[in-house]
């Protein structure tokens, strides 16, 4: 904990939760703000389908990318300078898309797009560790996750807005300006709050060395996954939005926001519960009960959607509930994780988040078009990458008993 916060920060403390969930929800909300738009700008700059999914894939593989250094620049050069950095780029990155007159040019800047605006989240997680003792970094870290979920669910109901209103350019317009208004907000109130002397030497071999400590350890492996994979249960109804909601539900694009809204609920209620369970429930028992919600209804969803034909009255309940399991227990996991090795804090949150990034990118360039012709297989997919976060969950839980088991904090 950095000793100087309280003297650093002079606004009310619920501002610099507030601060940091911003941050923690620009990069998902930058992912799918302008997939409203997507036939627009394929009739503008005369693209192909393809080129329009690699202007997606290209942001989510230099997300990733970058991810895996974000936290380590900031653990060497402190968490304000990279977060100032990656709101600079991201800000002139998306002027770039704006201005974009061919589809290879908003391929590139949605790339630098990707590259830079990871730092938001991946530095804030690091944050909250240096500032709050475990209980209350439980609370903040639920309001970052409710932002962090609440965005790619928001961003498309924005976006198609926008591209109504004012066409597709105005989409990045309007992502340059929130970066740069968050540019000046963070330039203003961001506090530094990795002390100099615990800053780790920015060296080839140092940072070599720090990965493999992380990565080689199981058990942060373990909880990587347990804390990454199953989000793409939810991200993957996200992503096939247009196919699940309007061919196979019947939806008009007018009436896809009440499943945006069911989601966000599912995602604020599940942060809310988690919030108020910090320092009252052990973290394994929080873990389960969100791993629980998840896979019961995850379980009912591939079951009526194997039994019945998809409708609207019952098929997008079960992505909101989903949504509440996973928001109730990825707090608690992302804190295990940055515990796991408290010097490296900011490599590990870029590791934890490369690992999410990755499965993300998978998941929209090759399981997502793979699954949404058919709601049954969109719902045996979202079961499946759950399970793979349980089974994580389960094995670290089986070889290391005393991880989670601590006493509310």
């Amino acid at each position: 904990m950095n000793p100087d916060f309280n003297r650093q920060w002079r606004a009310p403390a619920w501002a610099f939760s507030v601060l940091l969930a911003v941050l923690g929800m620009l990069g998902p909300f930058s992912i799918d703000t302008y997939l409203p738009a997507f036939a627009d700008i394929a009739q503008s700059l005369g693209a192909t389908p393809v080129h329009m999914q690699q202007t997606l894939s290209a942001y989510l593989f230099g997300f990733a990318l970058m991810a895996l250094f974000h936290g380590a620049l900031s653990d060497s050069f402190g968490r304000r300078r990279v977060v100032l950095w990656g709101l600079a780029v991201f800000t002139l990155a998306s002027v770039g898309c704006a201005l974009s007159q061919t589809i290879g040019q908003l391929i590139g800047f949605r790339a630098l797009q990707g590259l830079s605006t990871g730092a938001g989240i991946v530095v804030s997680r690091a944050i909250i560790r240096d500032v709050y003792p475990p209980a209350q970094a439980q609370r903040v870290m639920s309001q970052v996750t409710l932002f962090f979920g609440v965005a790619p669910a928001l961003a498309p109901m924005v976006g198609g807005w926008l591209v109504v209103k004012a066409g597709w350019h105005s989409i990045f317009w309007f992502l340059a300006a929130v970066g740069a208004a968050m540019w000046l907000v963070n330039l203003r109130m961001l506090p530094e709050t990795l002390p100099l002397a615990q800053r780790q030497s920015f060296r080839a071999r140092h940072l070599l060395a720090g990965y493999w400590q992380l990565g080689s350890d199981p058990r942060f492996v373990l909880l990587a996954l347990a804390s990454g994979i199953p989000f793409n249960g939810m991200f993957l109804y996200v992503l096939s939005a247009p196919m699940f909601l309007g061919t196979h539900l019947g939806l008009a694009p007018g009436q896809f926001f009440w499943f945006f809204v069911l989601s966000i609920a599912g995602i604020m209620s599940g942060a809310w519960v988690s919030g108020r369970m910090a320092g009252r429930m052990r973290p394994k028992r929080q873990i389960r009960a969100g791993f629980l919600v998840m896979l019961c209804i995850g379980v009912v969803n591939v079951a009526a959607n194997a039994v019945w034909t998809a409708h609207v009255a019952w098929s997008v309940w079960p992505v909101a509930i989903f949504a509440f399991g996973w928001a109730l227990m990825v707090p608690v996991v992302t804190l295990l994780v940055l515990d796991l090795h408290p010097e490296r804090r900011g490599m590990a949150s870029s590791l934890q988040m490369f690992v999410s990034a990755a499965a993300n990118g998978v998941v929209a360039g090759v399981v997502a078009p793979l699954v949404m012709h058919s709601t049954l297989a969109l719902a045996a997919a979202s079961l499946a990458m759950m399970g793979v976060g349980l089974l994580a969950w389960v094995l670290m839980r089986h070889r290391w008993p005393e991880v989670g088991q601590g006493e509310p904090n």
